[in-house]
């Protein structure tokens, strides 16, 4: 017995290591790598992503984790948790051939250099042929995989264990509903008919300055973490203490960048966080879900730096740092802004109100593009019209439209509801917090953030994957997904703010 665990720790060992040299290589063609060197690194991540399958599905670790399996009640907890994790990932991999597996990452490694590309030059056309090859791919996965249910649920299972379309679509259409009714009050309201768009701007070196103070106070430790420069931020990890995550300064304004760096650095700190001792190295020393995820990102990002009593304490600072654009503003004048709701085209841009319908209506268009009610070719036209329907504005050209996000063209069909999961988590554990900490927004106004992130250590970190996203809030909460908390957190915030 002894050596079979031996053996299954050395490979989570290896391929942990496998895992990390194809998130450098990652990071380093969203951030530095020259345009020409895509197809080069397409072949790299090929072949890594092969070499890694063949390590997660060989004969000799199945072998040795069925004898681990069928002596479990002989093992310890922990060897007994992390074979029976270990046993699913590896069944569910041994159903891939190798060749599917390059033959996926190779093409959405190119794909994504199209993809930047097409968004540039504002053609869909050019994207499409890839997309369709992408699409492809992914209902031979389904075929590979087929787990019960809806063809969806298997695509799904990789971002949120257990999730099924038939509770997403349950979920979704009452949380939709409900926004676009808070939508229509707020934008029926006074306050909402007056309001004027935010035309503050400050350039890139005062941006960047501002982010940096926020990550100091976010307790951000740079000798694990780095921020860099990317066209979509995104967080990924080498390591255990390598942990790179991005930004963007070129965007209008410097809300894009401030809050897509405390999003960001909200990924990092979990990360880091994460569950590590006698776990490190295994299938449990990992996020249980992307919801899971999301919603450390989602809680820094609107929970904690859209709240007033933390602009109690930034406003100073941001006098300090660009007086004369900040001449007119006070603590009151930039929450308000902060929060101002306007529906918007671009969903990394989108205020807290609206941005869980620009999830579901990519939500919407993943299953009807798996259930074959629409083509490739008709994504455009169909996004458009969703985009009226939901938001009552209307894309003017790809760019701000069907082009705007990176992930399909990482073959990531399943990814998308993670956001809005992670969003309803955020607002659960938010109020969850607020009631075990009643000084907590008066240590927010003070720029100190050590216990939240204490508690968030306490009640998610530690957790890694031993239990599944939904058993994690129903610990911490006490109920699982619940967007009826985050539609009553909406309600409590912005009503007042637009006299509704």
């Amino acid at each position: 017995m002894k050596e079979s665990l031996d053996y299954i720790y050395k490979e989570q060992k290896e391929v942990s290591l496998y895992g990390g040299i194809a998130a450098l290589l990652g990071w380093d063609q969203m951030t530095y790598m020259p345009p020409k060197g895509s197809e080069e690194r397409a072949d790299q991540l090929s072949l890594i992503s092969r070499l890694a399958h063949e390590r997660v599905t060989s004969e000799t670790l199945y072998t040795q984790l069925k004898k681990l399996d069928d002596v479990g009640n002989t093992l310890t907890k922990k060897d007994r948790l992390v074979v029976t994790k270990l046993l699913r990932d590896v069944e569910k991999a041994r159903k891939l051939p190798a060749e599917f597996v390059e033959k996926m990452t190779k093409t959405t490694s190119i794909a994504y250099g199209i993809w930047q590309e097409a968004r540039e030059k504002n053609k869909f056309s050019l994207f499409q042929p890839y997309l369709e090859k992408i699409v492809e791919l992914e209902k031979q996965y389904y075929d590979y995989i087929k787990l019960p249910g809806h063809p969806y649920n298997t695509l799904l299972d990789d971002y949120e264990e257990g999730m099924t379309v038939d509770v997403l679509q349950k979920e979704f259409t009452s949380l939709r509903q409900q926004l676009v009714e808070l939508l229509q009050n707020i934008t029926s309201s006074t306050t909402y008919q007056r309001q004027r768009p935010i035309t503050f701007k400050l350039d890139s070196k005062h941006q960047k300055e501002l982010c940096d103070i926020l990550l100091e106070q976010m307790n951000l430790p740079f000798d694990r973490a780095r921020l860099d420069i990317s066209t979509h931020p995104f967080t990924t990890s080498m390591g255990d203490d390598d942990v790179r995550f991005t930004t963007n300064y070129e965007r209008g304004g410097f809300q894009s960048s401030f809050f897509s760096t405390a999003h960001e650095a909200g990924h990092a700190l979990y990360e880091l966080g994460i569950l590590k001792g006698e776990y490190k190295d295994t299938v449990i020393s990992d996020a249980p879900s992307l919801g899971i995820h999301e919603s450390q990102s989602r809680f820094w990002e609107n929970m904690i730096a859209r709240s007033k009593p933390f602009w109690n304490y930034f406003t100073p600072i941001f006098q300090k740092i660009a007086p004369d654009e900040c001449k007119t503003m006070n603590t009151e004048t930039w929450y308000r802004s902060v929060n101002q709701v306007r529906p918007t085209l671009i969903r990394t841009e989108a205020d807290e109100l609206t941005y869980c319908l620009h999830v579901i209506l990519r939500f919407e268009l993943e299953l009807e593009l798996i259930e074959e009610k629409i083509t490739v070719a008709e994504l455009p036209e169909c996004w458009n019209q969703k985009v009226t329907d939901f938001l009552g504005i209307t894309p003017k050209n790809d760019r701000e439209g069907v082009l705007q996000d990176m992930h399909w063209s990482g073959g990531e069909f399943g990814y998308f509801p993670t956001y809005a999961i992670g969003t309803i988590y955020a607002s659960q554990l938010f109020r969850q917090f607020l009631k075990e900490h009643q000084t907590a927004q008066d240590e927010i106004s003070k720029g100190e953030f050590a216990t939240i992130l204490q508690w968030l250590s306490e009640h998610i970190y530690q957790y890694g994957s031993l239990m599944t996203a939904d058993e994690i809030i129903k610990k911490t909460c006490g109920e699982g997904l619940n967007s009826k908390v985050f539609v009553g957190y909406l309600k409590e915030k912005y009503y007042p703010l637009y006299g509704v």
